[in-house]
């Protein structure tokens, strides 16, 4: 009887002694991949703090694990040292290029600036000594040199031709336009918002256009101008400066203007 319950007692007891070889070949074999993994990478560093983890998680001496590094730390670190240091070299060159062409950048606009500003001297000394200020005015903006023709001059009401009073006005515009280099010179008609009444034109937007390009044509007879330097365009009711409510505001309205555009855009 005491034998045979013996018998199963040492039948129901399982042997474990299998598992300390188990766990042997387990932590050699992660240590084997964690070791062709460092010497995948050219990444000494890494591998370093990778060899460190591992030793403290699974010895206490010294094993294969403890070597500092198992990557080259000769010629190659110095290769990859030479490379970040190219690099950086070339992100500073090209920071430096970019910070020089910047700088001439904003340089030529601010002499193109100054050049603008001396035609506008130009033009208004002209209205002064002409007593034009209640005909003509000028303003420098981003868009470059503005110079509005109140509707006062050039046409009368409903017409889009160049009164003859005013072509000797208008020719001696056309001086004042006269640069070197040349610049583009933009001139559009404006109206303001009241119907046109007449057989020849069907709208304002018309009758703005060739106001503007009568104009332009009485300026390119100038022969030192380049009509390709030159376009017109009209924009009718649709660009106000004021409100068309009262009779002041539909006379300013009522305008012609020469834009003479900048060389140099402004960088943002």
């Amino acid at each position: 009887m005491s034998k045979r319950k013996r018998k199963k007692h040492e039948e129901e007891h399982m042997d474990e002694t299998w598992l300390v070889p188990y766990s042997d070949i387990l932590t050699l074999l992660l240590a084997l991949f964690v070791i062709l993994f460092a010497m995948s990478s050219v990444d000494a560093q890494k591998f370093n703090v990778l060899s460190r983890a591992f030793n403290q998680m699974f010895t206490g001496g010294t094993g294969i694990m403890n070597f500092s590094s198992m990557v080259p730390t000769g010629p190659t670190d110095m290769k990859n040292d030479a490379k970040v240091e190219m690099q950086q070299n070339q992100a500073q060159k090209t920071d430096s290029e970019l910070e020089k062409q910047i700088e001439a950048n904003a340089e030529a606009y601010k002499k193109d600036q100054q050049e603008l500003y001396a035609i506008q001297t130009k033009v208004n000394t002209y209205i002064q000594n002409n007593s034009l200020t209640d005909k003509l005015q000028t303003s420098l903006t981003s868009e470059g040199l503005l110079v509005t023709i109140r509707d006062n001059v050039l046409f009368d009401s409903g017409s889009a031709e160049v009164r003859p009073q005013d072509i000797q006005m208008a020719q001696e515009i056309s001086a004042l336009l006269v640069m070197d280099p040349p610049r583009s010179i933009i001139i559009s008609g404006h109206t303001d918002n009241v119907p046109i009444n007449n057989s020849k034109y069907a709208s304002n937007w018309e009758l703005s256009v060739m106001r503007a390009v009568n104009f332009m044509r009485i300026l390119l007879q100038n022969s030192s101008l380049d009509p390709k330097w030159f376009s017109a365009k009209g924009f009718g009711e649709y660009q106000p400066v004021t409100s068309n409510d009262n009779p002041d505001g539909r006379s300013k309205n009522r305008r012609v203007e020469l834009l003479i555009s900048p060389r140099v855009e402004k960088q943002q």
